[in-house]
């Protein structure tokens, strides 16, 4: 039986330390105010619903761009992927125009490939002549492999110094804030590019509830597992809007709190010369297929398209994927990065074993999955991947089948689930305690927003919330004390990251991702 939920809040003695748990019964964390903009609600520590609408290309509200054609490749009947990285490399060797090489364009047909296709410069794009069944057909061959690579370089920074070091001066920093105070601000400037760093001390981690993991195994030994080592460095890459004293406000919010009671040494803004990330790539309109996958998840497979190293404002777009497994990755040096209308297929399974395929799997941050679906195949729709996926939104999605939408270890922080349809599946933001190498909670400041779901579990961290507002679903069993659930009736606005990105960039931004 279908049960709407109010609120029905469950907090264990550490959880009742948490950001302000204990009133949340009646707070409307965002509606639309007198005046028609957003009015958001805050915890008495400050920490309020994120402004989502920075994620995606070019920091979001940017339409993707058309390249120009520069090279075309048919397909040979044998191997072609020599002959399609030949082309890459031609249109990678052209000289940049208003920021842009060009596009490899694969003619109708199928092609037959054996090995990783791989971008590595600038402004340039593979694009198929359509995802249907007269476009381009990509069939995977040979050893299991990538299909597509979109690879930046590995950053590295300068050694911090006294003079590109600022000490944080707040005692607390909310999550979802813009703002920080430093103890001295000379040095700094707008414009800035900046690193904010701090550990994951012990006491953070005993904070979490994380610090005594340990595995049951029946008829052996417990097996004790770290969640995160102790001083486990956060890095957050930020730039300066502007100063106002020692007061810095930020380009995008903070996903996370910095507690310095929760310290060891206070957490630290870095000044940071500008890098080089690979820009302007993208993998369009084209079909990836791959033998159908036999074994566990830890045996040789298909992936459709990794994005790897340090890379920003890229993009997949209008592909589809059948049998390939992780079929999207984004690494965790990626930001900034849009995945739209990528649509999985499977009819395989994979054998139990060592965790299960994510169709989309984000260790980056300030990714869009826009209107993409799965169908088949009880894996994991999205999955985000340890503490470098931060500020990440799933916008329009439809996943059918039993698989998950599930934060999957080592807490991310900063997820929309923004009007997506699992009719048979769920949509998990939860404490995965022991499960694996010791996921631990998973994720904080997690929203699910107007979704339609059978079965949502939803689990509020320590220090953190995780939030489903104007959702349709069922309770899910929970592995812990602590839950949360508030599933009504849809509420307005019907769209959280699209009101938001109206309301920051204008009507015009909406329209330009086909809103």
């Amino acid at each position: 039986m279908k049960l709407l939920f109010l609120a029905i809040l469950l907090l264990s003695p550490l959880a009742a330390h948490s950001a302000d748990n204990t009133n949340l019964l009646d707070r409307q964390w965002v509606a639309t105010g007198a005046k028609g903009k957003l009015d958001y609600k805050e915890t008495p520590k400050g920490e309020r619903i994120m402004d989502f609408s920075h994620a995606g290309y070019m920091g979001g509200g940017v339409a993707l761009p058309t390249l120009p054609v520069k090279k075309e490749v048919a397909p040979s009947g044998g191997d072609d992927t020599a002959a399609i990285q030949a082309s890459i490399g031609e249109v990678s060797a052209l000289p940049m125009v208003n920021g842009f090489r060009g596009a490899v364009l694969l003619k109708p047909g199928t092609f037959h490939c054996s090995k990783e296709i791989t971008l590595t410069q600038d402004g340039v794009v593979v694009r198929g002549s359509g995802s249907g069944k007269d476009g381009t057909l990509i069939e995977m061959t040979g050893e299991p492999h990538t299909a597509f690579i979109i690879e930046g370089p590995e950053l590295s920074f300068p050694k911090e110094t006294p003079a590109n070091t600022f000490p944080i001066a707040d005692a607390y920093v909310p999550a979802g804030t813009l703002t920080l105070s430093v103890k001295d601000a000379k040095g700094l400037a707008a414009g800035d590019a900046i690193r904010i760093r701090w550990a994951r001390t012990a006491k953070w981690i005993q904070f979490m509830g994380m610090a005594d993991l340990v595995r049951k195994r029946k008829g052996k030994e417990d097996s004790p597992q770290t969640w995160m080592k102790d001083n486990t460095t956060i890095t957050i890459h930020r730039s300066i809007r502007s100063i106002e004293g020692n007061c810095l406000t930020l380009d995008v919010p903070l996903t996370d709190t910095i507690d310095a009671q929760l310290l060891d040494e206070p957490a630290v803004v870095i000044k940071t010369p500008a890098v080089k990330r690979l820009s302007q790539c993208g993998i369009e309109s084209l079909q990836i297929v791959s033998p159908s996958h036999k074994g566990t998840l830890t045996a040789g497979k298909n992936i459709s398209v990794a994005l790897k190293g340090d890379s920003e404002d890229c993009w997949v777009k209008d592909i589809v994927m059948r049998e390939t497994l992780n079929n999207v990755q984004v690494w965790g040096g990626c930001r900034r990065i849009t995945i739209t209308g990528a649509h999985s297929y499977h009819n395989s399974t994979v054998e139990k074993g060592a965790g299960y395929p994510a169709d989309i799997s984000i260790r980056g941050s300030q990714v869009l999955v826009d209107r993409c679906s799965s169908h088949g195949l009880g894996g994991f729709y999205v999955a985000t991947l340890n503490q470098a996926a931060m500020l990440n939104v799933v916008l329009n999605c439809t996943f059918e089948g039993e698989g998950s939408i599930q934060p999957h270890m080592h807490w991310s922080t900063g997820l929309l689930i923004d009007s997506c349809t699992i009719p048979d599946g769920r949509v998990d933001l939860i404490n995965r305690q022991s499960s694996g190498s010791g996921h631990g909670w998973a994720i904080g400041w997690g929203i699910v927003w107007n979704g339609t779901v059978k079965h949502l579990q939803i689990q509020m961290p320590p220090g953190a919330l995780n939030l489903t507002i104007g959702c349709k679903g069922e309770p899910h069993k929970t592995h812990s004390k602590e839950s949360f659930f508030s599933a009504i009736e849809p509420v307005t606005p019907a769209s959280l990251y699209l009101t938001q990105l109206r309301e920051r960039l204008g009507e015009a931004a909406v329209r330009n991702i086909g809103y």
